[in-house]
């Protein structure tokens, strides 16, 4: 997630994803355009302000050089828990993560959040990696204020987008896939 006072992302985390229904995302298959999409996601975000980004960890390196390439600095780090088991490798994947991002100097928020945040599931409904609306809220509430724009440039089903509306916060989404973009204006 990109906020143009603060940014909100949620990229393909370019591990050729498929869900249980073999669902795909469109770029999860290379990183050619990680590097670029977060050089223009820092070109228009204001100065003094943050981008929240989700990453696929087994390409933190990748995700990391994109940020710091780009102009941002990392300023802390998110964890979602979750309280179901989304995937089983060498250990039961429970949780989400995203960077906490600065261009500039922004200023601390008037109420800061946890760094740890509960996940319920969404039963990926709308979409294969959808996030739940009431999990963004307290991040947008913290990072914003009311009458703010929130610009997610990987915006999926639009969840990001329905909690920046639902707290006042104008929003703008940008999604590649033309299913998923219909879906998020119809959440809206």
């Amino acid at each position: 997630m990109i906020f143009t006072p603060c940014q909100a992302a949620d990229p393909p985390y370019l591990v050729n994803y498929r869900d249980r229904e073999g669902r795909s995302l469109a770029g999860d298959g290379t990183s050619q355009w990680l590097k670029p999409a977060f050089a223009q996601a820092f070109r228009v975000l204001r100065n003094d302000a943050f981008c929240v980004s989700f990453y696929g960890w087994p390409h933190t390196d990748k995700f990391s050089a994109a940020w710091r390439g780009a102009g941002f600095r990392p300023v802390g780090h998110l964890v979602w828990t979750k309280t179901y088991v989304s995937h089983v490798g060498f250990l039961k994947g429970q949780h989400e993560t995203a960077y906490l991002l600065a261009k500039g100097s922004p200023p601390a928020p008037a109420m800061p959040i946890s760094d740890v945040l509960l996940r319920p599931n969404t039963h990926n409904r709308w979409h294969p990696t959808e996030k739940p609306v009431q999990s963004l809220v307290p991040v947008i509430e913290a990072f914003t204020k009311p009458g703010e724009v929130v610009l997610d440039p990987f915006c999926g089903s639009g969840s990001t987008l329905l909690a920046a509306k639902i707290l006042g916060r104008r929003y703008i989404g940008i999604e590649l896939d033309a299913e998923h973009a219909k879906t998020a204006q119809g959440r809206l």
